[in-house]
């Protein structure tokens, strides 16, 4: 049976969308799609106008209030009110998309728009929403993959977006039997950022028939757009949300408005319940019987990078101070229907005799609270004060590690006793199976071995387990294999890694023990010292270890923390290791729980983890980050398998640990032998690459050598793993020759001549696999993102260290763009305020520089700047120099003409590769 063609998706989704609601337009051009808005915007806000259409000036006020607006600002204008001057100077109030009353906007559909930008291009289908483009939908025809369609979106939004397809807020892609869907933005969007689309039960909605039915049903995409999308004021970006989170808030809005009864929702650890809970909180505080709603954390959660998470979905959200008296003016104000406070503030507010006359006001209002981390114990002390004090309040729990019968809190209830109803479920498997989280990839490395057939020494009866575990030789040991494994571990640190250990003088032990190493590694500590540490003869005290530890820091990274400025060492120590700039962060407890960073990766164990516990810490890993992250690793110092196994069990809800855990060393090493012996028979060595006929057999090598190579990857994160032919089948030279053929593939085939199509187009190279330097441009710039350009000590420590980084780079990006960067940090990177985004800060900065080099080239060789540039797109675009053009650019005597010619070529070649 032939495959079903593009063209054949693409009319039977336009045919589904029209039986839909949606009015199929035909919009051939850029100025078609602007009359179409004219028509629609007049329509919408025919009682604003007084039934007057704008006049051809009064539009032309409007595009050029609108157009040429990035992304990010489009989208806040979209969801506002607009106003313009009309012809008699009046003030015209426009509406462009009423989030309030979906019945007023009017939803087409088009396809084919050609848009001529860099070059011209052919959008295949284009919802509008009240004329404005909302959605951009790329198909692919069956048996392709649908990620070719997510590289498409990527050419046309460096070649011809812009105007008003700047209003775009969602990209979906699909090849009619996988379908996802991700959110516009200005930075460039990450793959992993693509969703699949579920019902309310998780099950996954991928072919594109039932994803039209549901994903494109005109109330729930217009609720997608006005509810569920995040406008991120700290990163100047969008954020859609996913489809359990939406599920979950609407489930929390009906339970809050219909059954009045308390609840929780259950999404596991990495799910992204922050958003969710936040979401659900600023919905509820629009309803109007609801008088407040009050979001709860704790404080040791409340620290600098989750308040920066807050306030990205709502600026300076987050009251940051310790005092009660805070919260209690906030309850005071009419106006403020949200807070977001400690449970410690509460508390007090609650207790203290003070605050008495102010807090009767809520006794028998209806408020409600919605409770982060909800597992925790203390928030069932807290659920006693507020049901004594708020009558009439209702309280909706977040957790992702519920407490059973099994896991109890230690008044021996569990989460169902205090929240009732569990509203709705995410699995850690279920986000496993929808790529939003990883599993876990867990070693058990034995430490001590018993002597005449005794297995584990530590199972001995009777036996002093204390004195083994802490022995100088066992600590001194795991210290070294840490050493040895780290890079394996974490890909040459570009991830980062915590060691959890059982108590603080462990912590110090290790600590110590990694300095004697004098490793390469960046090794720092972190815990809470005792007040009133009772004193032990010949041990130091705890906190005048933690003084040295954070002097070894200070010296490290040029700060000036003390123990007398733990939060502040404690912010900088979480911003760093989000970072990577710490390889390995040895805790007792802290950073275990609440704590997201996508760039750590591993978590060594040397002490019991269980149930909840366990679950937390592993988790730590997992979040997705790039096609080198294939799961989190877990390498454990003792043994507690079972606890392992029952704890997966227990929370994935299932007998099968095998979606949670990945496979054994064993069972990757043979799927590299298969993967080895496919390679071969396309290729027998790296030299018959170069004979490969055609772009077929070329496809089906860099298939198979892609392919390997995740397998590779997964491998050389073991403890076991050694490069040898022996074990692997190849040796690591023959295996490097073969990355160079892939490699020499990936670069002539990223730039594909025009109107031509290959089969090796429809390849995804997921050239990050092949990258072995963890320094880009967007590590540079991620250590400026997120520091307060306010605080000179803090930019400049930033800055110095990004210098430094880029200085010490070795990648072949950094060699060609490092005078550039340098020049930014050193020129642009000191002048920065909070204000401002770095990323487009950079990318004015590059665009700058970019085109003084033009302008310089241009007056070297005399050649206009006009076809300098002309050249370069034409080489970005094909990749191929434009020779002949060249040749007839340049006038002048024929060895001088030679040698322009050859500079030109040269300047074009350096320039793209500078700034592709």
């Amino acid at each position: 049976m032939a495959y079903q063609s593009e063209q054949q998706l693409e009319n039977e989704m336009i045919r589904q969308l029209t039986q839909l609601g949606y009015e199929k337009v035909s919009i051939p051009t850029i100025e078609h799609l602007q009359q179409n808005f004219r028509n629609q915007i007049n329509r919408l806000n025919k009682e604003n106008l007084d039934g007057v259409p704008l006049t051809d000036k009064e539009f032309v006020r409007l595009l050029l209030k609108i157009e040429g607006k990035s992304v990010f600002e489009s989208a806040k204008i979209l969801r506002d009110k607009e106003t313009i001057t009309s012809d008699d100077d009046s003030t015209l109030y426009l509406v462009l998309f009423d989030t309030q009353n979906y019945k007023n906007n009017h939803l087409q559909v088009t396809h084919q728009t050609t848009v001529v930008g860099r070059y011209t291009n052919r959008y295949d289908v284009t919802l509008l929403f009240n004329g404005l483009p909302v959605v951009q939908i790329e198909l692919k025809r069956r048996g392709l993959h649908f990620a070719e369609s997510f590289n498409q979106i990527m050419r046309y939004r460096k070649d011809s977006y812009g105007g008003l397809f700047n209003y775009l807020q969602l990209f979906v892609v699909s090849n009619g039997v996988d379908t996802k869907y991700f959110a516009n933005s200005d930075r460039e969007p990450m793959k992993s950022h693509m969703f699949f689309w579920s019902d309310d039960l998780n099950k996954r909605i991928s072919q594109l028939e039932e994803f039209t039915n549901t994903f494109f049903e005109p109330t729930m995409i217009q609720n997608l757009i006005s509810k569920y999308m995040i406008v991120n004021e700290t990163d100047k970006h969008l954020m859609v949300m996913r489809p359990y989170q939406i599920y979950a808030v609407e489930r929390i809005i009906k339970q809050t408005l219909e059954n009045e009864e308390n609840g929780y929702v259950w999404h596991t650890t990495g799910s992204g319940k922050t958003l969710t809970s936040f979401k659900a909180s600023e919905l509820l505080s629009q309803e109007e019987h609801i008088r407040k709603v009050i979001f709860l954390v704790d404080r040791k959660d409340l620290d600098a990078q989750t308040m920066q998470e807050f306030n990205k979905f709502e600026k300076d959200s987050v009251d940051a101070t310790d005092k009660t008296d805070s919260l209690v003016k906030q309850l005071q104000d009419p106006l403020r229907k949200r807070i977001i406070t400690t449970i410690q503030k509460m508390a007090n507010a609650v207790k203290n005799p003070k605050y008495e006359s102010i807090m009767k006001m809520y006794e028998n209002d209806k408020v409600v609270f919605v409770i982060d981390e909800c597992h925790r114990s203390q928030f069932g002390e807290m659920n006693r004060l507020i049901k004594k004090h708020f009558k009439q309040a209702q309280y909706i729990g977040f957790t992702g590690t519920p407490r059973f019968v099994e896991n109890k809190s230690q008044d021996g209830r569990t989460t169902s006793d205090l929240f009732k109803d569990c509203l709705h479920t995410y699995l850690i498997k279920d986000a496993i199976n929808d790529g939003n989280v990883l599993g876990f990839s867990v070693e058990y490395i034995q430490t001590i071995k018993g002597k005449e057939g005794i297995d584990d020494a530590t199972k001995v009866p009777g036996i002093d387990k204390q004195e083994l575990w802490m022995a100088d030789f066992r600590i001194d040991m795991i210290a070294r294999h840490i050493t040895e494994i780290h890079g394996n571990k974490t890909s040459n640190k570009k991830y980062t890694a915590i060691f959890t250990v059982e108590s603080i003088p462990a912590a110090i032990k290790y600590y110590d023990a990694f300095k004697k190493l004098n490793t390469s590694l960046k090794v720092a500590s972190i815990f809470t010292y005792g007040t009133n540490e009772e004193s032990v003869e010949n041990q130091e005290h705890s906190r005048h270890s933690l003084e040295r530890i954070i002097k070894d820091y200070n010296a490290e990274f040029g700060t000036n923390f003390s123990t007398d400025t733990f939060s502040s060492y404690f912010a900088d120590v979480s911003k760093k290791v989000k970072n990577a700039q710490i390889d390995l962060l040895i805790v007792v407890d802290m950073f275990l729980t609440g704590f997201d960073a996508k760039k750590l990766n591993t978590l060594y164990v040397d002490r019991y983890l269980q149930h909840h516990g366990l679950i937390q810490a592993f988790s730590r890993t997992n979040r997705v980050e790039g096609a080198k992250k294939v799961y989190g690793n877990i390498v454990c110092y003792r043994n507690f398998k079972e606890a392992t196994d029952e704890a997966i069990r227990l929370f994935s809800q299932t007998g099968d640990t095998g979606v949670v855990l990945m496979k054994e060393y064993n069972q990757y090493l043979a799927d590299f032998k298969d993967q080895l012996e496919r390679l071969v028979q396309i290729a027998d060595s790296p030299q018959a690459v170069d004979d490969l006929e055609g772009k077929t057999k070329q496809k089906e090598f860099v298939v198979a050598f892609r392919d390997l190579t995740k397998v590779l990857t997964k491998l050389k994160t073991f403890v076991e793993f050694e490069f040898k032919q022996e074990d692997l089948g190849i040796d690591e030279q023959t295996y490097q020759d073969y990355r160079s053929k892939y490699l020499h593939l990936y670069e002539i085939n990223k730039k594909p001549e025009i109107e031509k199509v290959s089969v090796i187009d429809d390849v995804d190279f997921e050239i990050e696999l092949m990258q072995t330097d963890r320094i880009d441009v967007d590590y540079i710039l991620e250590l400026l993102r997120h520091i307060n350009f306010a605080n000179k000590t803090e930019r400049d420590v930033a800055v110095r260290l990004a210098i430094k980084e880029v200085n010490a780079s070795a990648s072949t990006e950094m060699r060609l763009k490092r005078d550039l960067l340098l020049e930014f940090l050193k020129s642009v990177a000191p002048t920065l305020t909070n204000d401002d985004s770095v990323d487009q800060k950079f990318h004015d900065f590059e665009n700058l520089a970019r085109k003084k080099e033009v302008r310089q080239m241009s007056e070297q060789v005399q050649v206009a700047e006009e076809k300098l540039e002309y050249f370069i797109r034409e080489f970005e675009f094909k990749g191929v120099s434009p020779d002949q053009e060249i040749n007839d650019a340049i006038k002048a005597p024929f060895k001088e003409k030679r040698k322009r010619v050859q500079a030109v070529k040269d300047f074009i070649y350096n320039n793209v590769n500078k700034y592709a």
